[in-house]
């Protein structure tokens, strides 16, 4: 009843009222100046690209658990998101319901299984009639499961762009964005329609992430139909780093460590990578059957740091030399992280000056590898070091 009254309100023309958990929690204040979410990229897990439409009740509890037991929450991913086909029928009201098969216990139980365990809680659907699993999109009740989300004690929704005709986009996502911030609950917004109408453009006062390219598949390089692997994408978001910011981020989309697509290697630099872009960094391994080598570049802290750096500056590419990248990203405080890239087939010497970092050459810095977790002595003006094949190495550099 109280989710009719609200409905009921908004369609009116009430103004909703969101609480402002930084303050009085007494005090109600209008639901747009809202503010504070996602400040530094999402951190969790998202059950898409391991278990696809094959995801239950059982599944989700069992990976909040081993997102306590393996460390996984601590080091900072505290989002589990439900990705598509969780979804039922609507009710005769409207209201989206769960399947009662694959989520017996129903969203709300489940929510608040995982906060218990300290973790956030998220869902997926979609700004079409039939979400991309064809199941029931948001379509016409978006503030129905705005509130209907809100009530279960939904964190993050992820939006899709799965059968939606001839909608605008920017239209169809304010509108959900709207929905959002009417529900009373702060709920972060993650827009994915593939960078089709380039929301990087539009999307930072309506959402707090944007997709920016197709889907990925777990590969080093290379299209697969609408997908692309790990590289291409790389090459599609890094352009975009000027649009990057706290509470508004660039998404490459989730991260496939440890799905058995790519080498060890390969994965540390698909993790470094993401770090490098600010992205968010959404698992979607099986956390619960990860290996140690999968649990190691998840759980590096110090790449993870990197990631989630206050200054939220995304990191670019500053020189390619055929197969040979240098990446730069700053840090608080002026530091700088420095990714080298290898994407050919054999070792490779790269190196850089001070010069393409923003230092003086004559400035002689602290250096740490973030993968080998060891200082390096110090030097002033140029770096060089071997890089093994499809690999990374990472560095934070200091004065």
């Amino acid at each position: 009843m109280r989710l009719l009254a609200l409905l009921a309100a908004l369609l009116l023309g009430q103004p909703a009222l969101a609480q402002d958990a930084s303050s009085d929690p007494n005090k109600l204040i209008p639901a747009r100046t809202a503010k504070g979410l996602a400040q530094s990229p999402p951190m969790g897990w998202n059950s898409w690209n391991k278990f696809g439409c094959d995801v239950n009740e059982e599944t989700v509890r069992r990976t909040a658990d081993a997102m306590v037991s393996t460390g996984v929450r601590d080091a900072g991913y505290f989002y589990v998101v439900i990705d598509d086909c969780w979804h039922g029928p609507r009710d005769a009201q409207g209201f989206i319901t769960a399947d009662a098969k694959r989520f017996p216990g129903g969203i709300k139980a489940l929510a608040d299984y995982i906060h218990s365990k300290g973790l956030k809680f998220g869902l997926y659907s979609d700004a079409g009639r039939r979400t991309c699993g064809d199941r029931p999109g948001s379509q016409g009740h978006e503030y129905q499961d705005a509130l209907t989300y809100a009530a279960w004690g939904v964190d993050y929704l992820k939006y899709d762009w799965c059968n939606t005709g001839t909608r605008n986009a920017e239209e169809a996502y304010a509108l959900m964005s709207d929905a959002l911030k009417a529900s009373g609950r702060p709920i972060v917004f993650s827009l994915c329609e593939w960078g089709n109408s380039k929301p990087w453009l539009w999307a930072a006062n309506v959402g707090n992430l944007w997709r920016t390219t197709g889907d990925i598949y777990d590969h080093w390089q290379g299209p697969r139909t609408y997908s692309l692997g790990m590289l291409d994408i790389v090459d599609r978001n890094e352009p975009l780093w000027p649009y990057a910011g706290p509470g508004h981020w660039n998404d490459p989309d989730m991260l496939e460590v440890g799905n058995g697509g790519m080498t060890d290697a390969e994965y540390r630099a698909h993790f470094s990578l993401w770090a490098m872009m600010a992205a968010p960094l959404i698992a979607g391994n099986d956390v619960a059957n990860m290996s140690d080598a999968t649990r190691a570049i998840l759980l590096n802290k110090e790449v993870i740091a990197v990631d989630q750096d206050r200054l939220g500056v995304q990191g670019r590419r500053v020189r390619k030399d055929g197969d040979k990248e240098v990446w730069v990203k700053p840090l608080a405080g002026g530091a700088r992280a420095i990714l080298l890239l290898n994407r050919g087939a054999a070792p490779a010497e790269i190196g850089f000056g001070w010069d393409e970092i923003g230092y003086p050459a004559r400035l002689k810095t602290r250096i740490r590898d973030l993968w080998q977790h060891k200082n390096l002595p110090r030097r002033a003006g140029t770096f060089s070091t071997a890089v093994q094949p499809h690999g990374v190495v990472v560095l934070r550099i200091e004065g």
